[in-house]
């Protein structure tokens, strides 16, 4: 679904971008408390071992948009990743982890376009992820307090967020398209097709979240406060007990195994795997070819990249040439990933330190 230069003219293009820099601006503010609190004792701790998650979930979520799967005739999908990186990381670090990805695809790989990248992070990062994580936390609180509902909620929650996506891609498009195209036939075009791709990222979502929440619940956030609490009868009536300071498991301390198993396999689907991904266009190229709205796409300012296209330049070898694209593209992502939340995290702790040394009834 990324949006190529030229589909959107550039006063709303603009405007998108100034969207998305305030959400980008809001979700750093947010982040540094979803990494604090994740870094709190029992749940994993520290910013040397959150830091590196959420880069992972980036990571991850790259290596997953590399495999496109076919949805209807002539037509694929793939996974945009809000509702995952929500649940697992938050929803202010999940905005963050799209967001990385798409700038990278589109400045390394020509991947959306460079004036669209405010488009697109307001369409695949911020609407997918606050869209799928207020669903999810309202299933959550009505849903019986267990692991199979952190997944079903999983489930639905990225089901809706891929449409919600379009709709929001169309709205774009209504006002700032640059086709006289009939906004009634891009909406049900749009609307269509991406309820079936959605149903590929509930799918790919739900197994993720269950497969992680299976080993490491406490990795999860969106599971965090899940558990039954323990009731005591008092004077015959069933009242919580008191909270206790519960020890940190030997398992707990370190999500290293998790972290490698993760990597490795992200390497795989993006080396290896994404070779025999769906060649069909996907659903937003698709509903621009049949409606004409393609017609004024324009050229990417990278093309000529040495990535452009998901493969390496001056590598004859099909196979060779997209595997080693999506192993750097995984290398790359999971570095700058863990760089910018080790940086989040660290001016946290700069702030917590700057906090704790400003005398009462000083300002800073």
């Amino acid at each position: 679904m990324h949006a190529p230069d030229g589909f959107i003219d550039v006063p709303v293009s603009a405007a998108a971008g100034v969207l998305a820099a305030g959400a980008i601006a809001v979700s750093l503010c947010g982040a540094r408390r979803e990494l604090d609190d994740t870094a709190r004792p029992g749940a994993g701790g520290g910013a040397e071992r959150t830091a590196p998650l959420a880069g992972l979930v980036a990571a991850f979520i790259f290596a997953v948009q590399m495999l496109n799967f076919p949805v209807a005739a002539g037509t694929s999908g793939h996974l945009l990743g809000g509702a995952l990186a929500a649940i697992l990381v938050g929803p202010y670090t999940g905005v963050l982890c799209v967001s990385v990805v798409l700038l990278l695809q589109s400045v390394l790989f020509a991947d959306g376009g460079l004036t669209a990248l405010g488009v697109n992070i307001t369409t695949m990062a911020i609407t997918t992820t606050v869209v799928a994580y207020a669903l999810f936390r309202g299933l959550v609180k009505v849903l019986p307090r267990s692991r199979r509902s952190v997944t079903a909620a999983s489930f639905v929650a990225a089901l809706v967020s891929v449409p919600a996506s379009a709709v929001v891609f169309t709205l774009l498009y209504a006002v700032g398209g640059t086709t006289d195209v009939s906004i009634g036939k891009v909406a049900t075009a749009m609307v269509g097709v991406h309820v079936l791709i959605g149903l590929g990222e509930a799918a790919i979502t739900a197994l993720t979240v269950g497969a992680v929440i299976a080993v490491r619940p406490d990795l999860v956030h969106g599971a965090r406060g899940l558990g039954q609490k323990l009731k005591l009868r008092v004077n015959g009536e069933l009242v919580d007990a008191p909270e206790t300071a519960e020890p940190v498991p030997a398992a707990a301390r370190s999500p290293r195994k998790v972290w490698i198993a993760g990597l490795v396999t992200s390497l795989l689907l993006a080396g290896f795997v994404s070779f025999y991904a769906s060649a069909n266009p996907d659903g937003l190229e698709k509903v621009a070819a049949d409606h004409g709205i393609d017609k004024q796409a324009e050229e990417h300012a990278v093309a000529d990249s040495p990535l452009a296209d998901y493969g390496v330049k001056d590598v004859d070898d099909a196979r060779l040439s997209g595997g080693l694209a999506g192993v750097i593209g995984v290398g790359v992502t999971v570095v700058a990933g863990t760089g910018v939340f080790w940086a989040v995290r660290r001016r946290r702790t700069a702030d917590e330190r700057a906090e704790d040394t400003t005398p009462a009834g000083t300002s800073v």
